[in-house]
């Protein structure tokens, strides 16, 4: 039985780590499919975008996975050339979306916009980041580039480092890691330190220590989980200047981890990874967005097909 058909996918909270090992082994078995195979698997599907914030991995991640599995994509990637510039509500336009798609995938700047749309679509959604909220199928290439890249995600030492306020790739990594015994070090200028209303769910699932000092744990780490400042969530550009450039990682902290330690990172990338450390062993945020694709691509053939694939 196919538990993921039809279902929509809003929050990594509702992901059990059974169900996050099946989409690990679904998105293994895609990969190792021949193309002509894999293009059976959505043949004559639609997925429907609607992205009211830019976005470039992850829609066009959304487009090739699709592509790969043999449907095809339709949308809306710059809402000034859509209705919304006319005042069309949500609403109206995920309605009007869910006609024309099989699967419709949302961005919106607006918390809790993505569980809003799936109780106004007759048709799933998929959550590609909802405000400051959460960014569910990120969060599944995270993990699953752990589990590829570390053979495990038990038992690791994690450390997520930057704007741990305002990313939401940081929450549903969490929230994620939760189902597994990890070690987790939160590394954050004091104002971009993760926000209380969250601290307390995330700490009932997870330990963690909460540090501005990324020198203190360099040598213990197996992940360093970079992520940018995020700049347009900022309230005051001023506050945003403040703590601009943090964080560096470049070929000096690389040699005092561990030679096995991976660096990732959600992307887009400003200048908290220098482009030296691009060529390193460790560095795996370009497999860690190849990997995106599968994993998308393994979840739409999930939920677009009753007994799988």
């Amino acid at each position: 039985m196919n538990e993921f058909y039809q279902k929509d996918i809003i929050s990594i909270k509702d992901y059990t780590k059974d169900q996050l090992e099946t989409i690990f082994a679904s998105t293994d078995k895609i990969m190792q499919l021949n193309p002509q195979d894999r293009r059976e698997i959505c043949k004559g599907k639609t997925l429907g975008y609607l992205f009211y914030e830019p976005s470039t991995r992850t829609r066009l991640s959304f487009d090739s996975a699709m592509a790969s599995i043999g449907g095809n994509s339709l949308g809306i990637s710059d809402i000034s050339s859509s209705s919304t510039q006319k005042g069309e509500s949500l609403a109206d336009t995920v309605r009007i979306m869910s006609i024309y798609s099989d699967v419709l995938v949302l961005r919106n700047p607006l918390d809790g916009s993505s569980r809003f749309a799936a109780e106004i679509s007759d048709k799933p959604v998929i959550n590609a980041g909802s405000g400051t909220e959460e960014h569910p199928t990120q969060a599944i290439q995270d993990l699953f580039t752990i589990k590829k890249e570390k053979k495990k995600i038990d038992g690791l030492k994690i450390g997520i480092v930057g704007d741990l306020k305002y990313g939401r790739t940081v929450y549903s990594l969490l929230y994620g890691l939760g189902n597994y015994d990890v070690d987790v070090r939160l590394i954050s200028p004091e104002s971009l330190r993760i926000r209380s209303d969250s601290t307390y769910e995330i700490k009932k699932r997870i330990d963690f220590t909460e540090t501005t000092d990324i020198e203190d744990h360099l040598d213990e780490l197996d992940v360093l989980y970079v992520t940018r400042i995020q700049k347009e969530r900022f309230p005051d550009e001023e506050e945003y200047l403040k703590v601009k450039g943090s964080y560096v990682v470049g070929l000096d902290m690389l040699k005092r981890m561990k030679d096995d330690a991976i660096i990732l990172h959600p992307l887009p990338r400003i200048d908290e990874i220098a482009a030296d450390v691009d060529t390193t062993k460790n560095a795996k945020y370009f497999e860690q967005a190849e990997y995106g694709k599968h994993t998308r691509a393994a979840l739409l053939g999930m939920i677009l097909n009753e007994n799988g694939f």
